[in-house]
């Protein structure tokens, strides 16, 4: 099993991150943003969308850390940051640009909760932490628009 590790420092870099990140369950007490050291970080259970899932497969999870730096402040919203034991599904990551190179990173979670941390610039890190498992179901999006 080879453990992942990336870096973003663009947008570009995030939006690869975002993809690696994407359906990863998040138990909201690992969610936390340390003021001084201005970093934003979370633990969650990834679903390893590189590993070749074949159809008979669920595939895989491996538990992974996410962190930002240069974080400013935080913001939640539809999210309630002291149900410490409730889990929370990432959909993605969207970075928006004000006063480059800061800006605005968003984490959305199904259900439409958003937490948002305002950057002096993009730097955020990705890593597995070397426990993997197998899934009980791969994920799947209704792609369907609705009139």
């Amino acid at each position: 099993m080879t453990e992942l590790k990336l870096l973003a420092l663009d947008p570009e870099d995030l939006q690869i991150i975002s993809t690696y990140v994407q359906d990863g369950v998040v138990r909201v007490g690992d969610v936390g943003f340390a003021e001084r050291d201005n970093r934003f970080a979370l633990l969650l259970n990834r679903y390893a969308w590189e590993v070749g899932n074949s159809r008979r497969s669920s595939g895989e999870r491996r538990r992974s850390a996410l962190h930002f730096d240069r974080v400013q402040a935080v913001q939640a919203t539809g999210i309630n940051l002291e149900a410490t034991d409730g889990a929370l599904e990432l959909l993605g990551l969207i970075f928006e640009e004000q006063a480059a190179p800061g800006g605005f990173i968003t984490l959305n979670f199904a259900g439409g909760g958003t937490i948002r941390l305002q950057v002096e610039c993009i730097e955020a890190r990705l890593a597995d932490l070397g426990a993997a498992w197998s899934a009980r179901v791969r994920p799947s999006h209704d792609l369907e628009t609705k009139d």
